[in-house]
């Protein structure tokens, strides 16, 4: 018995239908990966409504920093510096150096940092983290332990010592910014023309504000220095001002 041959139309229309089949999957896929993308404008709008409802910009509140610094790769640290951060609402930020010993080049460096801080305090909304000053980028997903989180690039819409060329890490349930990293986009000062600075963020008494400030600057003249702050409990601070 003859093998029936299989003609030359109809191979082409299998072919094809296999091709259609192949691209409605393609398509049913593509459209299943733009569902589960995350909406850039969602995320950016409920991270601004939290902002501008945080209890941080309407209650007063205190905070214990302990500083360390250190020099190049030089583990051990070259100043320890503690400081008391206050504020009270709306604008109005202030802190004392309540302990320092070690280099006191340290301490100097530990000052223009909380220098920044307290200003960018009176800047109200301007270097929030929101469209106004930025435009932001949707980079990828990560877990912060077991917690989901949104990273996005920001991008300053202007040159300004007080706002950030970096990422943020927000965490994808509450929408409230969990870590910031980046560069200024303008240098900070003449002492320290460059700085990479990483802040952490936590709940502290129903408000979410900075528990960790860690640093990497280039000092003029002097090299490069790291600094990492920790936010501590007010009982651990010192009871006496030794200077």
């Amino acid at each position: 018995m003859r093998r029936k041959k299989t003609s030359g139309p109809r191979l082409w229309l299998s072919a094809f239908a296999l091709f259609a089949t192949l691209a409605s999957w393609s398509q049913v896929t593509s459209s299943t990966a733009e569902i589960k993308s995350p909406d850039l404008n969602l995320i950016l709008q409920r991270l601004e409504d939290l902002q501008h409802q945080d209890p941080a910009q309407a209650r007063p509140y205190e905070v214990i920093r302990e500083y360390k610094v250190l020099r190049g790769y030089n583990p051990k640290p070259t100043s320890e510096v503690m400081a008391q951060i206050n504020f009270v609402p709306p604008d109005t930020k202030t802190y004392k150096i309540i302990q320092a010993k070690g280099d006191s080049r340290g301490e100097r460096m530990v000052r223009e940092l909380l220098d920044r801080e307290t200003d960018s305090a009176k800047k109200v909304h301007s270097d929030e983290i929101s469209r106004t000053n930025y435009d932001f980028v949707f980079l990828r997903r990560e877990n912060f332990g077991v917690v989901p989180e949104y990273v996005l690039g920001i991008l300053p819409k202007r040159k300004d010592k007080y706002l950030l060329r970096g990422q943020i890490w927000v965490d994808a349930s509450t929408f409230r910014i969990r870590r910031l990293q980046g560069v200024p986009a303008k240098s900070p000062s003449f002492w320290i023309p460059t700085i990479h600075i990483t802040m952490q963020f936590a709940q502290l008494n129903g408000m979410w504000v900075p528990v960790s400030f860690d640093a990497i600057a280039t000092i003029r003249f002097l090299g490069e220095y790291t600094l990492a702050g920790l936010n501590i409990p007010s009982s651990e601070s010192p009871s006496t001002v030794p200077k």
